[in-house]
């Protein structure tokens, strides 16, 4: 399952809202990537996470597949948009 998501977190994903994006993923049993250009990151890896120095209003593709795979989707998409913080 993947999805298109345009990052609505102001300062972007700086040090604290990508540990917090880390945190998130990390939750689900589910694999999640992150795609940016030719970039696919593991979204539970915060060393992988920084490496994609990602902006506000950039848009990402989220990947994720396992049993609660909808569930991660939609918990990320909400984190991201900058509908929780």
């Amino acid at each position: 399952m993947t999805k298109n998501i345009k990052i609505g977190i102001p300062t972007g994903l700086e040090a604290r809202p990508l540990a917090v994006l880390v945190q998130v993923a990390s939750q689900y049993e589910s694999s999640i990537y992150i795609e940016v250009g030719t970039k696919k990151i593991n979204a539970k890896s915060i060393m992988g996470m920084m490496t994609l120095a990602l902006k506000a209003d950039e848009e990402v593709k989220v990947s994720a597949q396992g049993e609660d795979e909808v569930a991660a989707l939609e918990h990320i998409e909400k984190y991201l948009s900058g509908k929780e913080q």
